[in-house]
């Protein structure tokens, strides 16, 4: 299941812009799982894709732009050729694409990374015409190089033409405060240059954290890596700094797969980590 619905924290008002969702069995989706007790490998774990849309007193900004429509993608099967209805639920919250300011995103995986562009007689264009796309160097170096062949095209139809429109900012790989009160974490390991983003409004703290969990089972399993992982290690170090970070910010939580609500609170007894949907 998943939940269309509005939050509001200090002076943000957050929406999710609901695209699909998919199952994956546990024992799939968390391929070291079968080596803890507690693991049910044939339970199906549901997950979403979705966008994040912040809207802010003076900026209207998404978190990530999901898979898209109508793009080839057949490395991915549940991704290729798309007929969705994220565009009619970002209406449905009131936002038309071009009231966009800022597009923010954690990494450029396929799923993340699709309504950049829509398809024109002329190829791909922008989606949001005023929009500033801001990403990850590190995630445009590893696409442009022999690593990333292989999801090349990714980059050529929803990457490129940004850059082509002089529209797109990299980051680098450190702490970065972009704009006031809006700062990006490096948390690699799912992807080379994986971002977390916080917002800092009042004396509230929130983090989007992209792909650091599939899944609230992961809260209780940090250890756990998705079959999604590039680097295992990298991952669940990024994923322990989220825990901590969560709890001891008080911090709510905005996840790029979970179901229901998607978005959260963490707490923590000792080592022990439980996840709450809001």
């Amino acid at each position: 299941m998943t939940e269309q619905r509005s939050f509001t924290i200090g002076n943000l008002k957050v929406t999710k812009i609901w695209e699909q969702m998919f199952s994956l069995p546990q024992g799939k989706l968390f391929p070291g799982s079968d080596e803890d007790n507690s693991a049910r490998p044939d339970d199906l774990v549901a997950m979403s894709v979705h966008s994040w849309l912040v809207e802010t007193p003076n900026r209207i900004m998404l978190i990530d732009t999901a898979t898209g429509n109508g793009k080839d993608r057949p490395f991915s099967p549940l991704f290729h050729r798309l007929n969705s209805p994220w565009m009619e639920n970002l209406a449905a919250a009131g936002i038309d694409p071009a009231d966009v300011d800022y597009v923010l995103h954690t990494h450029l995986h396929t799923d993340h990374i699709g309504w950049n562009t829509v398809a024109t007689g002329d190829g791909w264009i922008p989606t949001f015409p005023n929009a500033v796309w801001v990403c990850p160097q590190a995630e445009v170096d590893f696409l442009t190089s022999p690593a990333g062949a292989a999801r090349r095209v990714i980059y050529d139809d929803s990457i490129q033409p940004i850059i082509d429109a002089r529209r797109l900012v990299t980051l680098p790989a450190e702490l970065t405060e972009y704009l006031p009160g809006i700062f990006f974490y490096p948390t690699p390991g799912h992807s080379p240059g994986h971002m977390s983003i916080v917002f800092v409004t009042g004396s509230h703290k929130v983090i989007f954290c992209g792909d650091l969990m599939h899944s609230a089972i992961q809260v209780a399993h940090p250890q756990w890596n998705s079959m999604f992982c590039g680097n295992g290690p990298l991952a669940a170090d990024s994923r322990r700094w989220l825990l901590d970070f969560a709890t001891a910010e008080n911090a709510t939580v905005f996840t790029s797969h979970f179901d229901h609500s998607s978005a959260g609170r963490i707490t923590r007894e000792n080592d022990a980590f439980r996840w709450e949907f809001i």
